[in-house]
């Protein structure tokens, strides 16, 4: 039989390795992180410039579209001319309020390092219990 004083060193050495094996998994998942929140950012500032781009060349085509509509239509009937340019406006916001919602809806924040959380916890009640 072991005495005491014995399995004081292993216990110790059981318990450095458990805590070792703890901080490498905690700096794997950091890592992970990191990895996916710079990925976010780009993300992010790649949509941000992009819907900048689209806004200043929509705004110009609008603004275009709109003379050509006025000056087109005038004569005839200025209220017809003014009534196109509402509906076909209306109509645009209509459509990129549709897909902003649809954007918002599936977008999905650190996917891969919530799933790696769950698996993590998921492992832990499997293997604590």
């Amino acid at each position: 039989m072991e005495t005491p004083s014995d399995t004081m060193p292993q216990l110790a050495d059981a318990s450095k390795r458990l805590a070792q094996r703890a901080l490498v998994i905690c700096e794997n998942r950091i890592e992970l992180l990191m990895v996916e929140v710079e990925q976010e950012r780009e993300r992010i500032l790649h949509a941000i410039w992009l819907a900048l781009g689209a806004m200043v060349f929509g705004l110009l085509a609008g603004v275009a579209l709109t003379a050509v509509i006025a000056v087109a239509f005038w004569r005839q009937s200025p209220m017809a001319a003014l009534v196109i340019l509402t509906v076909l406006y209306a109509a645009i916001a209509a459509v990129l309020y549709a897909r902003l919602l649809r954007l918002q809806r599936d977008w999905q924040t650190l996917p891969t390092t919530l799933d790696q959380l769950r698996k993590d916890r998921e492992w832990l009640e499997k293997n604590l219990n």
